[in-house]
């Protein structure tokens, strides 16, 4: 049984969703992440053991991404894998057997329509057990307001790709904290640096989808 286990783990870090994915080429042919899951339900593997083995994938794909021994490409497929264990695994969510981490609410601030690495990070946060609220892009402040307080808890990302929306972005930091001073920020976005996160008020920062994982995780070891 824990060689299934791990199989549906692998499967998740190579990116092989199903059987008939021709991705990765060594694994052609294969079952994936689809039938694997199935099968693993089938044979009494508990919810939670399978998310955790997906979430080791998803973390050590994470961690080559972060060092360029992956591009985008490979972590795409990584979390189309980590979708189809979640499709599996939602009504268990749902149900309460299996709990989220935490609720993680993410946009792309106003007057910015870019949302490739939003959702990127939208995509490896919830592979890695979070409840992801993605509010899309060109999001005004009062919408991620309103968001917040229907989540109590929740943790917040923005992103941003144009240096003249980091105004924006800085202005909804600054009515969060206002309004929510308890509520973590972590922002991220091509012109973006650490030092520009801390001066808009933002807790964290990241320039990759696995550094806002693990802002993310140690929220939820701390709380």
């Amino acid at each position: 049984m824990s060689e299934l286990i791990d199989r549906i783990g692998v499967c998740v870090e190579r990116g092989k969703v199903n059987i008939a994915s021709p991705f990765p080429n060594d694994m052609k042919g294969q079952e994936g992440a689809d039938e694997l899951t199935r099968q693993a339900l089938d044979a009494g593997v508990k919810p939670d053991e399978i998310l955790q083995t997906c979430n080791a994938g998803m973390q050590r794909i994470g961690e080559r991404f972060s060092k360029n021994e992956v591009f985008v490409p490979e972590l795409l497929m990584a979390a189309k894998a980590m979708h189809a264990v979640m499709a599996h695994l939602k009504p268990f969510f749902k149900s309460g057997t299996v709990k989220a981490k935490g609720k993680f609410v993410l946009g792309t601030v106003a007057g910015d329509l870019h949302d490739i690495g939003k959702n990127l990070v939208a995509m490896v946060v919830e592979g890695n057990g979070w409840e992801v609220i993605d509010l899309g892009v060109d999001v005004k402040t009062p919408k991620f307001l309103d968001t917040i307080k229907a989540h109590p808890g929740c943790a917040v990302g923005l992103s941003a790709l144009l240096t003249t929306t980091m105004v924006n972005m800085s202005k909804t930091v600054a009515e969060i904290k206002s309004n929510f001073p308890a509520t973590n920020v972590i922002v991220g976005g091509a012109p973006l640096t650490m030092d520009a996160a801390m001066k808009m008020g933002a807790d964290g920062y990241s320039s990759d989808p696995q550094g806002a994982v693990a802002f993310l995780d140690r929220l939820s070891i701390g709380g």
